[in-house]
């Protein structure tokens, strides 16, 4: 599957543009500022229902425009698809597969899968365990849609416990039969939950380590850990177990919406001790071995988009980044740089097809390369 065609109406800084696509390689270069990055977002609108830096979609509409429209055209084995999304200020955002609008947007999450490389992945490093169980749910939900079900199911009930903990203090009362009516729910949900990401951490690790090693070909020992308080225990006593602090804190203090992965390199953890070039080869690692274990399991290549990808990466490691891609295993890509000169290069080098952009000012110019 490939997208053969974008069209944008009032997003971000885009009054109006389309660009026609090649089925392997796109890439998109101009100054900083100029929309690139908005072109990247646009296509992954198109896959998740919405942006990947700025969840509140309102603010993806044009400054000087009254709504947004994203409407991207698929290709596969003689099957198209239109995908239309549009969102009116103070309205509720449509979202449309060959003109049939969705009820549920969950139920569109895993039909045009995708894989965004970004700067803003460092977050999985050094940000909280909420970032990186969000990449594990982003995974799994492309390719089991029984999980993300589950776990909106387990979102909103644990919402309602907290709730229910919130007035019992307030009210200054504690009745526990209510409690463990959501107990009752969360404990089966977060059940399966759990063996779901047992499962996925057992696949993604295996491919994730043979993706870093085709990466770097050195003898870094690179370790992912998945982090559980229902590795040691089991769910209804952690519950029994956690009841005290729960009423104090107001909050559900354990379960699987605590869940982590661990990064190391050489035994010691990324975040602390590698360095930069390390990071950011760590990072394309993750995000590869995502691709490929969606592409294994839903028999499917997703879409890749890179953007601004270069950054940090040295000629080396750049080298071995578009050798990986440009292999049979990977579908249409998209990427973004500053340096037109440097993509050329990378690029014309993969002998492959390709497609080349100059962003200009919310303005999408083919060009033929250099």
């Amino acid at each position: 599957m490939y997208l053969e065609k974008i069209s944008v109406t009032g997003f971000k800084n885009y009054t109006q543009a389309e660009a026609l696509f090649s089925q392997k390689f796109n890439c998109f270069t101009g100054n900083n500022g100029m929309g690139k990055t908005n072109i990247l977002d646009a296509i992954y609108y198109l896959s998740f229902c919405k942006s990947y830096y700025n969840a509140i979609d309102s603010q993806n509409i044009n400054t000087e425009a009254p709504f947004f429209v994203i409407q991207g055209f698929y290709s596969a084995d003689n099957n198209r698809w239109e995908v239309f999304c549009g969102l009116k200020r103070s309205e509720k955002k449509q979202f449309k597969v060959n003109k049939k609008e969705y009820q549920r947007l969950s139920d569109h999450i895993g039909l045009f899968p995708l894989v965004m490389i970004a700067p803003e992945d460092t977050e999985l490093i050094h940000g909280g365990s909420d970032v990186r169980r969000k990449f594990m749910d982003g995974v799994i939900s492309q390719y089991n849609k029984n999980y993300l079900e589950n776990l909106l199911k387990y979102n909103r009930t644990l919402m309602q416990r907290n709730a229910l903990l919130k007035s019992f203090y307030e009210k200054h009362y504690f009745d526990i039969s209510a409690l463990e009516i959501y107990d009752e729910q969360i404990i089966n949900l977060g059940n399966l939950i759990f063996k779901e990401r047992q499962e996925f951490f057992r696949k993604f690790n295996e491919v994730f380590n043979q993706t870093y090693l085709q990466l770097t070909q050195n003898n870094e020992k690179v370790s992912l850990n998945y982090k559980s308080d229902l590795l040691e225990n089991t769910f209804e006593r952690l519950l029994t177990h956690s009841l005290d602090r729960d009423r104090a804190a107001l909050y559900t203090n354990t379960g699987i919406h605590k869940d982590d992965l661990i990064f190391e390199i050489n035994k010691v953890p990324v975040k602390k001790f590698a360095s930069q070039g390390q990071q950011k080869t760590f990072l394309l690692a993750l995000k590869l071995a995502q691709y490929q274990l969606i592409s294994q399991l839903k028999k499917s290549k997703p879409i890749l988009l890179l953007d601004d990808v270069y950054d940090k990466l040295d000629e080396t490691r750049l080298h071995a980044l578009m050798q990986h891609i440009s292999t049979d295993e990977f579908g249409q890509i998209f990427i973004t740089d500053t340096h037109p000169n440097r993509m050329n290069t990378a690029i014309k080098a993969t002998q492959r097809e390709v497609s080349f952009f100059n962003i200009r000012n919310g303005l999408v110019e083919t060009s033929t390369g250099l």
